[in-house]
C-alpha cells in the first residue's frame, strides 16, 4: 500500500479554521505562479484548492506504487519526487521532478496500472492531491478550471517525455558512441 493512502498528514484546504486560511493563502500565491493557473482569476485559484487536499510526506514514502491504477493527480508544491522502476533485484530512478510538476498523469487518464512508483526524494516533501472524485465534479461544475488542469497534464507529459528522451539518447551516444546502434 501506498504512503499515500495511509499518510496521516493531510490538510484538507476546504476548512476554515485560521490556520488553514493561511495555508491556502500561502498555497493560492504558489498556485498563481505556476502555469495551470495563469489563465484563472484569483477566485477559481481559490475554487481549485478547494479541490485539492494537502499532502506531506517524508523522504523514501511512496506515494503511488507500480501496478496500482491511478486514482489521484499530484502537484509538487515543496520537495522532490523520483520515478522510479523496479529491475528483479534494483531500483532505477529515471526521473526527478520538483515543485509545480504534476505527477500520476498516465495512470490517472488511462486508468491502466502504473508502470513507476512515486517516491518522495527529500524531507517533508509536500504534493497537491486531486482525486478522480473531485476532478470528476469539477470537470462538471468549473470545466474552464478542469480544461487547464488538462493542458497543464500535456504540458507535464510532453516535458517530462523530453527530458526522458535526452537522457536516453546521451546513454545510447555513450554506450554505443556516435554511429548509434
Amino acid at each position: 500500500m501506498s504512503a499515500d493512502k495511509k499518510n496521516p498528514k493531510a490538510v484538507k484546504l476546504a476548512k476554515s479554521g485560521s490556520k488553514e486560511k493561511n495555508l491556502r493563502l500561502d498555497l493560492a500565491q504558489f498556485m498563481g505562479h505556476q502555469y495551470l493557473c495563469r489563465s484563472l482569476k484569483v477566485s477559481e485559484i481559490n475554487t481549485l484548492l478547494k479541490y485539492l487536499t494537502l499532502r506531506q510526506f517524508n523522504e523514501g514514502d511512496i506515494l503511488a506504487d507500480i501496478g496500482e491504477v491511478g486514482d489521484a493527480l499530484y502537484l509538487v508544491v515543496q520537495g522532490e519526487i523520483a520515478l522510479m522502476v523496479d529491475d528483479k533485484k534494483k531500483h532505477y530512478e529515471i526521473v526527478r521532478e520538483g515543485p509545480g510538476e504534476m505527477l500520476g498523469i498516465m495512470s490517472f487518464f488511462d486508468r491502466k496500472p502504473r508502470s513507476v512508483r512515486l517516491v518522495a526524494k527529500a524531507p517533508d516533501t509536500q504534493v497537491l492531491r486531486l482525486s478522480r472524485a473531485m476532478y470528476k465534479r469539477m470537470k462538471v461544475e468549473h470545466p474552464f478550471i478542469a480544461i487547464n488542469l488538462v493542458e497543464h497534464a500535456l504540458i507535464n507529459l510532453d516535458c517530462l517525455f523530453r527530458k526522458v528522451s535526452k537522457d536516453f539518447a546521451q546513454f545510447a551516444h555513450h554506450l554505443y558512441g556516435e554511429g548509434g546502434s
